[in-house]
């Protein structure tokens, strides 16, 4: 394992992508988009239905990649492409960020729109930063590797979050005139911060080449690309085991990444202030990067297979305890337990799904498991928007006191959040099957000849 000092110039490249993006995903993703959509595009919309247009444009956004994925993966694949693709990417994510700075007051299916685009860049780049990782990293540098990459994530866009955090406490410190102004350039500084650091990636990355492409795409590396994934599904389908882990694990870790996303929207709700969920949000943040590392150690020690298991119990109670949420004090005890296995189910499930697969076909294995982490998040925000407005619809069928429809809205927001323990259950009851000496044996059918 390389110590810090010895990276090469091409690996701290690498990583310093990582340290850009991040702010995408905490500033705008996690934090401000949620609150500023809710508050200011969507002034005046019933807080039900502003949940629920948030929802499928988290949704929306994570189809259009997943689609777009097989294409994706086999340029990334077969093309010496994946540097420009990644800068492609990542500056239609810049530019649509610095677009929410225009976006006016109520016009809520611009900055929808803004958004989706924005989170197709920040996706799609990171196919392609993923994919780099080989180029600029041997088998026996990966894992560090792509660790100082996480590590930089969560510290760049930690700190900018709290820069941006400031900013809209404070806002007169800065010479802005509000809150709203503070936000606003708030998106400027992430597309600032993202745009600027991509240019060490781009300066110090080299890829190495593949296969070269003309100036058009090649016909013949998309049909390859797509026979590729096809392929694969037809081996996952066969290794029985393996298909049952990746359903198990595309339900959890909707219900996962659909917290992350929309629990900054289910707290207005409630209407818990501003301040609170930002604070909220930093709890998460900085809990999040030593827990990470101590829950992998808690799976290399303990049991791999137990330490998933408690993280899916862990966030069944999570968002049954959010069902019944009241004060902040519970807020933040739920923002630090998030904190604690955020991270942790995210390496784990990876790690486990290693000791499942062929090691001789790792990467092809790996792109399918990928593609299957963009298809999260399609469901669990639909699902939940879709559960408040039925519900609150129902509900207020012949109410007209304010107060009561008041009322109504809290209780269909809960049952927003509470549609989520369907992802944790199902996906816990799945991966309660999943048997890897089963796998084990399947594997070594497969590599002798005897499955597909």
């Amino acid at each position: 394992m390389k110590h810090l000092f010895k990276l090469t110039k091409t690996q701290y490249g690498w990583a310093i992508y990582d340290w850009a993006n991040s702010a995408f995903a905490t500033t705008v993703m996690a934090g401000f988009f949620p609150i500023f959509f809710k508050n200011y595009w969507s002034y005046g919309t019933d807080v039900n239905v502003s949940t629920a247009q948030l929802g499928f444009a988290n949704s929306l956004g994570s189809l259009i990649v997943a689609l777009l994925g097989p294409v994706m993966g086999a340029v990334a694949d077969r093309a010496a492409a994946k540097k420009k693709f990644l800068i492609l990417f990542a500056y239609l994510g810049v530019l649509m960020t610095a677009s929410l700075f225009l976006v006016e007051k109520g016009a809520w299916k611009l900055a929808a729109l803004f958004y989706v685009l924005g989170l197709v860049g920040f996706s799609g780049s990171n196919i392609f930063y993923d994919a780099l990782l080989g180029d600029v990293a041997d088998e026996t540098e990966r894992d560090y590797i792509s660790g100082f990459g996480y590590a930089l994530g969560y510290l760049g866009g930690g700190l900018l979050f709290t820069l941006n955090v400031v900013m809209t406490l404070y806002p007169a410190w800065f010479g802005l005139a509000d809150t709203s102004s503070a936000v606003r350039f708030s998106f400027l500084s992430v597309a600032l911060w993202w745009g600027t650091f991509t240019l060490f990636t781009i300066l110090w990355v080299k890829e190495k080449p593949y296969r070269k492409i003309g100036t058009t795409l090649e016909l013949s590396i998309i049909r390859e690309g797509v026979h590729q994934y096809l392929n694969t599904f037809r081996k996952i389908k066969k290794l029985k085991t393996v298909f049952l882990f990746l359903g198990a694990y595309w339900l959890y870790i909707d219900g996962v990444d659909t917290i992350i996303r929309m629990a900054v929207d289910y707290a207005q709700s409630l209407h818990f202030q501003q301040e609170d969920l930002i604070t909220a949000l930093l709890v998460v943040q900085f809990i999040g990067f030593p827990a990470s590392i101590l829950y992998g150690k808690l799976g290399e020690l303990w049991d791999i297979r137990k330490a998933i298991f408690l993280a899916i119990v862990l966030y069944m109670i999570i968002t049954f305890q959010g069902i019944f949420l009241n004060s902040v004090t519970e807020f933040y005890i739920l923002a630090g337990m998030i904190g604690l296995v955020q991270g942790g189910i995210q390496a784990l499930s990876r790690s486990y799904y290693l000791r499942l697969i062929p090691k001789d076909q790792t990467g092809e294995f790996f792109g399918f498991y990928n593609m299957m982490g963009k298809f999260a998040v399609i469901l669990g925000p639909a699902f939940m928007g879709l559960v408040g407005l039925l519900v609150k619809r129902f509900l207020s069928t012949g109410i007209s006191s304010p107060s009561e429809i008041e009322e109504i809205s809290m209780l269909a927001s809960r049952w927003g959040i509470a549609s989520l323990l369907i992802l944790f259950v199902a996906g816990g009851i799945l991966f309660y099957f999943v048997d890897e000496q089963k796998g084990r044996r399947e594997i070594l059918k497969f590599q002798q000849g005897g499955i597909g």
